[in-house]
């Protein structure tokens, strides 16, 4: 009997532990797309700020800034989905600087598709279509793009 009774709150910590390692091996942590070579090689920078890679088949959020020029810092929002062979990363961005853009204009939009295996059997080019358009590819993430500046274009 004690056996027994024992045996639920065992299974109990095991199933914890089990959770607390899943989660621990899922952080988020900050992802960088760099279009046309990325911010300070003269193109742009997505950067996800707390963002967990979606699993094959399922979609997920972005949030971050985009960084381009010398000094201009964008709002972005947006969804990003993982096919379902775990290939290809689809992203769809909203971005937002009314300094930046002036004239009325607010946003921009941006389609970015990234090869999630390298390029050898990528079914599309690594491309993001929209205002910041040309070609992508993951970069590591350093301070001077994950510096959110208090002031800034």
């Amino acid at each position: 009997m004690k056996a027994n009774s024992t045996m639920p709150l065992i299974v109990g910590l095991v199933m914890v532990g089990l959770s607390f390692t899943a989660t621990q091996a899922h952080a988020a942590g900050n992802a960088c797309i760099a279009v046309n070579g990325g911010f300070g090689n003269g193109g742009t920078t997505f950067v996800g700020k707390g963002f967990s890679l979606p699993g094959n088949g399922s979609c997920g959020t972005w949030s971050g800034v985009v960084k381009t020029g010398s000094s201009v810092v964008l709002t972005s929002s947006g969804s990003a989905c993982t096919s379902s062979d775990g290939v290809i990363l689809t992203l769809t961005m909203h971005s937002t600087d009314p300094a930046y853009f002036g004239n009325g204009e607010t946003a921009a939009v941006d389609h970015i598709q990234l090869c999630l295996k390298g390029t050898t059997n990528c079914p599309y080019g690594q491309y993001s279509h929209g205002y910041f358009s040309g070609p992508v590819e993951r970069i590591n993430c350093t301070t001077d793009l994950t510096t959110i500046p208090s002031t800034h274009d």
